[in-house]
């Protein structure tokens, strides 16, 4: 029966050998091709390339190798890869290429520079890869110059200020981060168990280091250069910065090239430049670098025809690197440079602990002063006014302390400065008056039958500016009950002399409400006196430094006793009472009640004392005088 067999068909074993080796033979073929084909390509790829063997020898190279080195590709042959491409020259990159070679790395890439056959230098960029199927690797380098050179401009272009071509703030803290990395590192390599105790500048040059781990500063800007913008223009001040950029870069080659230490300076901005001395060789060699340019910029500039002469202020701070920072570094920089403006301007100043602590004490007090009324932290002491013709208290000042729970019990002249600067003497001298005013109505309560005494409070020009002083006082009187003439404000000479508009509105209508104005420190100040008569004024306090006059009875100043004898009669003339500070001895308040002294105050009579002391002179014995 015909018809077809059930199952596969299996071709003859003869059939099957053959096809088998027909696919080989195209599959080598092809293989042969796509190798003549790769190695085509090596030869002409413009990408510089090698083979290299398990031990790191080139085996082959490709023309563009041999061009990029300068060199025939044959007499690459048999030469480590490593140094043809210096790969050996740092670990890190040695052992990836080790690790690729061996096979337990797939592949690695690296930025190296390349010397020429020509001496030139040229950057690569190198790639190391395995070759499939093979125990050799492939080393492809490209020319990265180009690139690199774009690159650099690039960031010159980004770390340099366009007007004076100086570094700028950019490259100068990226400086100054590097400095105090390196002084942090060395420190550390100094201490360590197997390195040498480098304690010293000559510790370090005799280990051969030649560094000192010290980093110095001059940081500085011209005085008064807004007004070379306002007055000549922009691009005069642009040509004169630039100047300066000159002489700054003068002074400070000639000092790295006299002394130990590289230089960097930098403009940070507007007018402000920076000088930074890496392992400088202390506070001396900082000190000849300012003055150096103080006497380099006092030298007139000729910016075309046009002549200036400019002056600079500069904060100089030297350092051990190891343990400071960039952010302090500059922050004391700073607070040096704000010190030698405040000093005058025109010169230098070294940053000093001593006064940077008492400037952070001052910040510590500025930052708290106001949350202190509210809590509470302020009191009043109060030191007796007494007639110097009966020894009687006829009132009392009040002084204000300050409790603070960190620096203790702090005199007026610790805070008061402070809280007139950020107006935080509004609110405390309205406490002030209102505890005054309410402790001299409870000791008229306590003592009815004796004669009251008033109270005198200090008052900041301030106070009249920045508040209603008028309706202050008012509404304070109102509420404790006080007479206005129990009150007596006292205002510093310098702050009343010469006022007019609202302080003297202000000081008007509190005389004719009956309150007693007092000038405090008269004789200090502007000593105006024609303008004393038009003034609202019931009393002149001399100011203490009169009254030490009058200390040593056996050699008496006769001109002292005439300048108060002088004062004391015009004062009368005008219709005011006087009253005498620092009274310390019973010869000064004899020679002041002969001379015609209404009043005195002192420690002969009394420290600053609690409310309850004065309550107890209060109808007592009269005080001596």
């Amino acid at each position: 029966m015909s018809g077809t067999p059930e199952g596969p068909v299996h071709p003859e074993p003869a059939e099957t050998h053959a096809a088998e080796s027909a696919l080989t033979e195209r599959h080598l073929a092809r293989r042969a091709a796509e190798l003549r084909d790769y190695r085509a390509a090596f030869r002409v790829s413009q990408l510089a390339m090698a083979v290299v063997d398990e031990d790191g020898v080139v085996v082959v190279a490709n023309d563009s190798f041999g061009t990029l080195l300068g060199t025939a590709p044959t007499a690459l042959r048999e030469q480590a890869a490593a140094d043809l491409v210096d790969l050996a020259s740092d670990g890190r990159t040695w052992h990836a290429y080790r690790e690729v070679l061996g096979g337990r790395r797939s592949r690695f890439r690296c930025t190296r520079r390349l010397k020429h056959a020509d001496g030139r230098s040229l950057w690569a960029e190198v790639t190391v890869a395995p070759v499939p199927d093979s125990r050799r690797v492939l080393l492809s380098i490209a020319d990265i110059s180009d690139r690199r050179e774009l690159h650099a401009r690039l960031r010159h272009l980004q770390m340099h200020d366009p007007v004076t071509r100086l570094p700028n703030r950019a490259l100068f803290f990226e400086r100054l981060s590097a400095a105090l990395e390196t002084a942090a590192q060395d420190a550390a390599a100094s201490t360590g168990p197997a390195g040498p105790s480098l304690e010293s500048h000559e510790s370090y040059e005799s280990y051969g280091y030649g560094r000192t781990g010290r980093i110095g500063l001059c940081y500085l800007d011209l005085d008064g250069f807004k007004a070379v913008n306002d007055t000549l223009g922009h691009r005069v001040g642009d040509r004169l910065l630039a100047a300066v950029a000159t002489r700054l870069t003068e002074c400070a080659d000639r000092d790295g090239y006299t002394r130990s230490g590289s230089h960097l300076v930098a403009r940070l901005g507007g007018d402000e430049f920076a000088i930074l001395i890496e392992d400088s060789t202390g506070t001396e060699q900082l000190a000849d670098l300012a003055r150096s340019v103080l006497d380099a910029l006092q030298r007139p500039f000729d910016l075309g025809g046009q002549r200036l002469s400019v002056s600079a202020s500069i904060g100089v701070v030297e350092r051990a690197g190891s343990g400071t920072t960039a952010t302090a570094l500059m922050q004391a920089a700073d607070t040096t440079l704000y010190w030698a403006k405040a000093d005058g301007k025109a010169r230098w100043t070294l940053f000093d602990p001593e006064r940077n602590a008492h400037r952070m004490t001052r910040q510590s007090l500025s930052s708290t002063l106001r949350p202190a009324v509210e809590r509470g932290e302020f009191a009043l002491e109060y030191q007796p006014l007494v007639d110097l013709a009966d020894g009687a208290v006829r009132g009392v000042e009040a002084l204000v302390r300050w409790n603070h729970p960190q620096f203790g019990s702090l005199a007026p002249n610790r805070f008061i400065g402070i809280a007139e600067e950020d107006g935080s003497i509004v609110e405390l001298g309205r406490w002030v008056l209102n505890t005054a005013c309410r402790q001299a109505r409870q000791w008229q309560k306590d003592h009815p039958r004796e004669r009251p005494i008033f109270v005198s409070v200090n008052v900041a020009v301030r106070q009249v500016w920045d508040s209603d002083l008028v309706a202050d006082v008012a509404g304070i009187l109102a509420e404790t009950g006080l007479a206005p003439h129990l009150l007596q404000l006292e205002l510093t000479e310098s702050a009343v002399m010469g006022s007019n508009g609202r302080p003297l509105q202000a000081l008007q209508a509190l005389s004719d409400m009956g309150v007693r104005i007092a000038i405090d420190d008269f004789g200090t100040g502007y000593s105006n006196l024609a303008y004393l008569s038009r003034l609202p004024v019931s009393v002149l306090k001399l100011d203490g430094s009169f009254v030490r006059g009058f200390q040593d009875e056996e050699h008496a100043n006769p001109a002292d006793e005439l300048i108060v004898e002088a004062l004391v009669h015009l004062a009368h003339r005008l219709g005011l009472t006087v009253t005498a500070e620092c009274v310390e001895t019973a010869g000064q308040a004899s020679r002041l009640r002969r001379i015609g002294c209404d009043t005195g105050q002192g420690w002969l009579y009394s420290r600053a004392v609690a409310p309850d002391r004065i309550a107890e002179l209060i109808g007592t014995e009269p005080l001596p005088v």
